[in-house]
């Protein structure tokens, strides 16, 4: 399972020597392994004369070691290096391949901002079933049990209303197990989200019992609830799994376009955003970016400084920052993702934005 520290080893690679990265769409749905082993030796043929040793090593792989289990793979190779790592992933991928001096990590970055840990509480009356959702990985389930909530049968027990024994007091000591019952699993589902580090939550059951719930979790969980949905406790793992990729599909396209328009409205004004590739870079160098946001699939071409990493689209001789040689580079906002984790900030792949599209492709949100 690809995870940050996985995300975090890559970024901070350093090599004398490029890295060839291959994305290869292997969901079992759409092709099959052999169709995809042809379209991987076909995009690795623009490598051949260049990367010889890498192709090789990454089609062996690919033949011999691969086991298909997931629906896309990721494969970073520097064999000058002795460097070889992959990724079965549980999500398709677009497959890609890239010759950078760094392992190419846009496409990973995209799928753990928005697919990467999550929390799946299903909650009734009596407890919850908890899930850790993780770049379309089910797992980690635990669950708590309370009280059985009693109903009382239509006749039963006596009549006096507002007695123990009445209708309206087996109501009442329903509600009251109900409630006890309620907290205890949001206490419960607290504890075990912070235990796996989660970021995002969904949750699922009757619309009174997911309010209630949400309503009694600590107000930091409240605020990371991205979507609810209805199901039954008893849902199998395959249920359940459908269900969370949907809400979460959903979720993604509503946050992503409200951070387009907070980025667009925030540089209109002048101020904490920027659109377009020179300003964002600039704020880049500047170690201002809390949010990077980037259309999918979006590539341009710039100059670094071969010395403190100075980023621009303008073709400069010398470093305006320290003076030194600036080199040309394939992919200037690949090098500005890597900057921007660095520096303890986010990056948001977009995906089907015209509105960002019509703003240069690249924007981020500024500390300051």
């Amino acid at each position: 399972m690809f995870t940050e520290q996985d995300l975090q080893e890559l970024i901070s690679y350093r090599s004398r020597y490029p890295v060839l990265s291959v994305y290869l769409n292997t969901d079992p749905s759409i092709g099959s392994a052999d169709a995809y082993k042809l379209h991987l030796r076909q995009m690795l043929k623009d490598y051949d004369e260049i990367a010889v040793e890498d192709t090789e090593s990454i089609e062996r792989f690919v033949e011999h070691e691969y086991d298909w289990s997931g629906r896309g793979l990721a494969i970073f190779s520097c064999v000058k290096d002795d460097f070889f790592r992959s990724f079965s992933l549980s999500l398709p991928v677009r497959s890609r391949a890239r010759r950078l001096n760094r392992p190419y990590v846009k496409p990973l970055a995209d799928l753990l901002t928005n697919y990467g840990n999550y929390g799946v509480a299903l909650v009734d009356k009596q407890g919850a079933r908890l899930f850790h959702f993780h770049l379309g990985q089910l797992g980690e389930e635990q669950g708590t049990t309370g009280e059985v909530v009693r109903h009382t049968k239509r006749g039963g027990g006596s009549q006096a209303l507002g007695r123990r024994g009445g209708t309206a007091g087996q109501t009442r000591y329903a509600e009251e197990v109900a409630e006890r019952n309620l907290k205890e699993s949001a206490r419960f589902t607290a504890d075990f989200f912070s235990d796996q580090r989660v970021r995002r939550v969904l949750v699922g059951g009757t619309e009174a019992n997911v309010a209630r719930f949400i309503d009694l979790l600590p107000k930091t969980w409240r605020s990371l609830v991205m979507g609810t949905f209805p199901i039954e406790m008893t849902a199998g793992h395959t249920q359940v799994l459908e269900k969370a990729m949907g809400v979460a599909q959903k979720a993604v396209k509503k946050k992503e376009a409200r951070l387009v328009s907070a980025v667009i409205t925030a540089a209109a004004k002048g101020r904490e955003g920027v659109i377009r590739l020179d300003d964002t870079l600039g704020a880049v160098h500047a170690g201002q970016v809390q949010t990077l946001i980037i259309s999918e699939g979006h590539r341009a071409p710039g100059y670094r400084c071969k010395v403190c990493d100075y980023l621009t689209s303008q073709a400069l001789e010398t470093c305006p920052f320290c003076g030194n040689a600036i080199e040309k580079i394939e992919d200037a906002i690949e090098m500005a993702i890597r900057k921007v984790f660095s520096d303890g900030g986010e990056v948001e792949v977009i995906h089907d934005s015209s509105e960002l599209e019509e703003a240069g492709g690249i924007g981020a949100l500024l500390r300051y």
